[in-house]
């Protein structure tokens, strides 16, 4: 793969490159170029809307559920057979290990897979309210949808989005994130592969501000998803708001790993160290606070920093354990939050740009962990998005759950307890939208409901939740 390598937009079944405009895709393991790709903006934006409302009236809304079922399936397959090309495309994009890559590659075929299987039972019902009258429901799709992606996950994000929608019969308009769009590029030229027709899938990749606005005010939308900062979801809720659009807002996480004092140690913290390195940190469902009990606080800080310790730095191609962070602005900002939170907590190992030939021009940080962080500090409170970990000490129930609770967001929680009682009762008290017990996410997680409370968002992704998401009811009464 050069430099050289050109990736254009996908509209209307067609590769499109706006005119002269394009931008660098850089590589963060070398904050070099390696690929260049179209630039689109609102004239883009126009012709994927129209493209995809085209299909969707005059194709695919026609298409019967189980022929959608047939191109879903053939996507999903696909997606498997290209998994190495697209493990290693996202690898170098993002700069994720490989074995990352590989699994989110699974996971985007197992979407495809997932919602050809479930969109056949996608039923409505019949409702005994009147005795003349014969009344039921069924569930149609909205017509044009919108996603917004980031570049963490660029190809799973892509395909959790897009597939359900496809699948409720929706045609789909998509903008990568221009830190990383090339999978999701491949991912509209293997859906037009696999026979879905032109226009269903639009890919259109630019600047947020370019593209991305066009998108999220788009007067032909019928329904967006965004997935990223709170900042720039309440610019996206607030376009959708002057549009009366319904959207899905997915916007991070400050989401704590909660060890009590009976946890079985030896499973917990391997995970607690993996929920924190996993894409170096740049994930909304990060564990980014570790909430220990006091009598294995000790024992626990010393674990996962020798853990730490261990870890191998190095590009995503080469597989280490840990690979960069996705651009320079993001390594500055990762940085400035290790250099503040030295002043307010205890640095128990990390914080560090690697002094290594190997990782030189890189974007690299070593896995930071830090102890007896104070639950309103900034590194408690706000989502540092890189492999920085805060560490917490509670002495009892009410105090593990106040803390938990005590930031703005409310993603994902994990308990760790031999105590099913507790871990139950935890559950029934975090205000997160997902709860594990004794693990932390679910390899995928594909066919669980996702999404947050507070300003982690709203709306729900993954499972037959998204099918609803993507879908709206009509009720038909009938008077005999």
């Amino acid at each position: 793969m050069g430099s050289a390598e050109t990736y254009q937009a996908i509209i209307g079944g067609k590769h499109v490159s706006p005119g002269e405009a394009t931008f660098e895709d850089i590589d963060p393991a070398t904050g070099q170029p390696f690929a260049t790709v179209a630039r689109c903006g609102a004239d883009e934006i126009d012709a994927a809307v129209a493209a995809a409302r085209d299909t969707q009236e005059n194709v695919w809304r026609h298409t019967r559920p189980v022929e959608r079922a047939r191109i879903l399936h053939e996507i999903s397959r696909l997606l498997e057979r290209d998994r190495e090309q697209l493990a290693l495309l996202e690898s170098q994009d993002t700069g994720k290990p490989l074995k990352q890559a590989r699994s989110d590659a699974t996971a985007a075929a197992r979407y495809f897979e997932f919602y050809a299987n479930t969109i056949e039972s996608l039923f409505g019902n019949t409702i005994p309210a009147l005795s003349d009258t014969f009344v039921y429901t069924t569930r149609e799709p909205y017509g044009v949808t919108g996603h917004i992606v980031p570049w963490n996950y660029p190809l799973q994000i892509s395909s959790r989005t897009v597939a359900p929608s496809l699948a409720a019969g929706n045609c789909a308009v998509l903008k990568p994130a221009e830190d990383a769009p090339l999978t999701a590029i491949k991912l509209g030229e293997l859906a037009l592969e696999a026979g879905l027709p032109p226009g269903a899938l639009n890919v259109v990749p630019g600047f947020g501000e370019e593209a991305g606005f066009a998108l999220a005010t788009h007067q032909g939308i019928d329904h967006l998803a965004f997935t990223g900062s709170p900042g720039v979801g309440r610019i996206v809720g607030k376009a959708a708001a002057d549009n009366l659009l319904p959207v899905a807002l997915e916007l991070g996480g400050k989401s704590p790993n909660i060890v009590l004092a009976d946890a079985d140690l030896d499973t917990a913290v391997p995970s607690i160290v993996n929920a924190i390195i996993q894409n170096a940190g740049q994930t909304c469902s990060a564990g980014s606070r570790l909430l220990v009990h006091s009598a294995v606080h000790d024992q626990v800080v010393e674990a996962v920093a020798e853990r730490f310790k261990a870890v191998v730095l190095g590009a995503g191609v080469d597989d280490p354990d840990l690979g960069p962070i996705i651009s320079r602005k993001q390594h500055d900002r990762v940085k400035g939050y290790v250099e503040q939170a030295r002043s307010e907590a205890e640095l128990v190992v990390g914080g560090r740009v690697p002094d290594d030939d190997r990782l030189r021009g890189g974007y690299f940080i070593e896995p930071t962990l830090f102890d007896r962080v104070a639950p309103d500090s900034r590194i408690s409170q706000e989502e540092v998005f890189g492999p920085v970990l805060a560490t917490t000490t509670f002495d009892d129930f009410d105090e593990a759950v106040a803390i938990a609770n005590g930031t703005e967001y409310g993603l994902i929680a994990a308990v760790w307890t031999s105590d099913v009682s507790n871990a139950h009762k935890l559950a029934r008290e975090l205000r997160v939208g997902q709860v594990f017990v004794n693990t932390y996410g679910a390899g995928g997680g594909v066919e669980l409901p996702f999404g947050g409370v507070k300003k982690s968002g709203h709306g729900r992704e993954k499972g037959y939740e998204a099918l609803y998401e993507y879908s709206q009811v009509k009720t038909v009464a009938l008077k005999y």
